[in-house]
């Protein structure tokens, strides 16, 4: 067992989803009928965290939260799930709110989502003291001045840092600077190299980043820029129920692997499973996998 307090701190989103199932993703002009409408908790480092503590992981989520009952909701369910949360600071505001439209037929999901300004986390707001007692930081690109301070103070301790990097802002090129280990949605490493093959996006990237480059790939799986040398894993074939969070199980089965010391391709592998996995199930906090039911089926 790791002398540090954490094994991962999480800085970032955390959400709760308004989801509505449809029998078809909905276009210009149609009116779909609704299947089902859940309330469902989840948002990109606490879904990632979540997956996290179910490998086994000690994990915290430092961030703010909306003193309202999605809030409490939220909080309940993720110490529910093994996620510390005494590091969260309240803020007299609604939490952030998402309405994700899900198609039955293929799992793929739009999601419209709200936030309060008074939920920002500032970079004076970030718990230095506790980042500095984990073995690894995971950030979003959620409060991008947060994140890069946050990143600044785990890189000053020599411990790895994380990121889910799903956009491109004015702060995306500081950020990725910022992490050891960016790992990219698809569409972004074309947008921040304009080169439109990935491999080539994410070897162009080496030129301004010395650490692991990874970029998930959805139904196709994942690949990872270590060094020189590329890899490129297929992600198993599952019939998909719904893909929300799936990108952020992915992350956390990553950090599993990585923290465990896996090789790159094998660290890949796992959280292609994982994700894969989590998209079976209806999705946020509620798709996380075990460390047994991954491992198992790996194994088939």
């Amino acid at each position: 067992m790791s002398d540090s307090a954490w094994d991962v701190v999480g800085i970032g989103e955390s959400s709760v989803d308004e989801v509505y199932r449809l029998p078809s993703a909905p276009g210009p002009d149609v009116k779909v009928p609704i299947s089902s409408r859940q309330i469902r908790y989840g948002g990109q480092v606490a879904t990632t965290l979540a997956a996290c503590a179910s490998f086994g992981l000690r994990a915290t989520l430092a961030g703010t939260l909306g003193e309202d009952e999605h809030g409490t909701g939220l909080r309940d369910a993720l110490e529910k799930r093994g996620v510390n949360t005494t590091h969260l600071i309240p803020r007299r505001a609604r939490h952030r709110h998402a309405l994700i439209l899900v198609d039955e037929r293929t799992g793929d999901r739009t999601v419209l989502w709200e936030r309060d300004e008074r939920l920002v986390l500032d970079a004076a707001d970030v718990p230095r003291e506790v980042i500095a007692s984990a073995r690894l930081l995971h950030v979003d690109d959620l409060d991008a001045d947060a994140a890069i301070a946050a990143a600044s103070v785990a890189r000053a301790a020599g411990i790895p840092v994380t990121s889910d990097i799903d956009r491109v802002t004015e702060k995306t090129d500081a950020l990725v600077a910022a992490v050891t280990i960016p790992i990219f949605a698809e569409h972004v490493p074309a947008r921040l190299t304009g080169e439109p093959d990935g491999e080539r996006a994410l070897r162009k990237l080496r030129s301004a980043h010395a650490g692991m480059l990874c970029v998930t790939l959805g139904a196709r799986g994942s690949m990872l820029l270590d060094g020189n040398q590329l890899h490129r894993v297929p992600a198993p074939r599952v019939e998909a129920v719904d893909a929300t969070g799936a990108g952020d199980v992915f992350r956390g089965a990553f950090i599993h692997a990585l923290l465990r010391g896996d090789r790159p391709a094998e660290i890949l592998r796992f959280a292609n499973a994982a994700a894969a996995l989590s998209c079976t199930r209806e999705g946020a906090l509620d798709s996380v996998p075990t460390l047994k039911e991954v491992e198992e089926f790996l194994r088939t």
